[in-house]
């Protein structure tokens, strides 16, 4: 008789990996669920009944829960340390450096997709499977993997996966990325899972509820040391209450009376100074972006693409130009509105992700 392939699944205690364990426990995979342990609240800012964060000790709790009505082994994998220097430090170093970090790409690059994907080769798992909406293939062609958008557009999560290489590629599965939200739930309650209905996590797993003035009172304050809002000429306005409070294309919360309304345009961490100005000056026809990841053989030359500026866009129109210092000049077709550098640029070419890189 055929041994079974073993796969495991990355389970944060939601809905969407859960039903993936599900999913694969009924294609007949002999699966096993991690769980990475990466934040502890208890010595954080607490977080309130109605956070809505994700990798929470209940989140552990209900993925615990999942395993043993699935009947799978179940490990839980403590990733504080390693989390803390990868992803929250690079995130209070971003904020201090007057950017806005997005720490869910940088925890699937390097702990899912490195860490976790490694244990789970080490446990004899032939893949590792997560709950993104995003699909996988392998090019008829050169055989190489190639990442692509989710079908359901409304759930899509490709542009948090840009930094994923090719060789991880071969390891990861997205078992979601051919159906929809709805769906998903469905498959959970025919599982018989307790949380079929489980709300979405929303907020920042180590900043719950969204409290950012807690969370760098605490561990870097530092980054909300008070400083003037200063409009584009130098004027003295007011006076903001730490840079990491804001970020480009912010309008409320200001607390400058202006005759005309007045947006964030940028952030000088060098002279803790708040600039402001009118919504055009938030404007632009393109941007650099470094680091760049393709997924796709690097070009060396110009091309037209898709590029998408923050996960709540959609791709927009481009030309991207390959740097010698392995970053890329994006050129677009028609003016973007707050681009703001920490986040993301990903290019498209449809629905094919081609790679991506931070916007600087």
């Amino acid at each position: 008789m055929n041994e079974k392939k073993r796969a495991a699944v990355a389970m944060s205690g939601g809905v969407d990996s859960s039903a993936t364990a599900a999913l694969l426990v009924e294609q007949g995979y002999d699966v096993i669920g991690l769980t990475m342990q990466l934040w502890d609240h208890g010595h954080s800012c607490a977080p309130s009944p109605n956070s809505r964060t994700c990798c929470a000790t209940e989140d552990v709790q209900d993925a615990r829960h999942v395993a043993e009505t699935l009947g799978i082994p179940f490990y839980v994998i403590n990733l504080q340390e390693a989390f803390r220097q990868a992803v929250v430090e690079d995130f209070i170093t971003t904020y201090a450096h007057g950017q806005t970090p997005n720490p869910c790409v940088r925890c699937n690059q390097i702990l899912k997709f490195e860490i976790l994907l490694d244990r789970a080769r080490q446990l004899g798992a032939e893949f590792l499977a997560t709950g993104h909406y995003a699909r996988c293939t392998v090019d008829p062609v050169g055989h190489a993997p190639q990442l692509w958008r989710g079908a359901d557009r409304a759930k899509d999560q490709s542009y948090f996966l840009f930094a994923t290489t090719r060789e991880q590629l071969q390891h990861i599965r997205f078992p979601l990325g051919d159906i929809s939200k709805a769906r998903t739930r469905a498959l959970a309650a025919r599982a018989g899972l307790h949380l079929a209905d489980k709300r979405e996590s929303q907020d920042v797993c180590f900043v719950p509820d969204g409290d950012y003035a807690a969370f760098f009172a605490q561990h870097a304050p530092h980054a909300i040391t008070p400083g003037p809002i200063v409009d584009r000429d130098g004027k003295i306005l007011g006076q903001h209450h730490g840079l990491a409070r804001y970020t480009v294309g912010q309008r409320r919360g200001l607390g400058v009376a202006a005759p005309h309304p007045l947006y964030v345009i940028a952030l000088d961490a060098d002279n803790n100074r708040l600039i402001v100005g009118p919504n055009e000056a938030l404007m632009r026809d393109e941007l650099v972006c470094a680091q760049v990841n393709w997924i796709i053989d690097a070009p060396s030359a110009p091309f037209s693409c898709q590029a998408r500026i923050r996960y709540a866009a959609e791709p927009q129109p481009a030309t991207v130009t390959p740097l010698p210092d392995g970053g890329a000049q994006v050129a677009f077709a028609q003016s973007q509105r707050a681009v703001t550098p920490g986040q993301a640029c990903v290019f498209y070419q449809e629905d094919q992700v081609l790679g991506g890189g931070w916007i600087q």
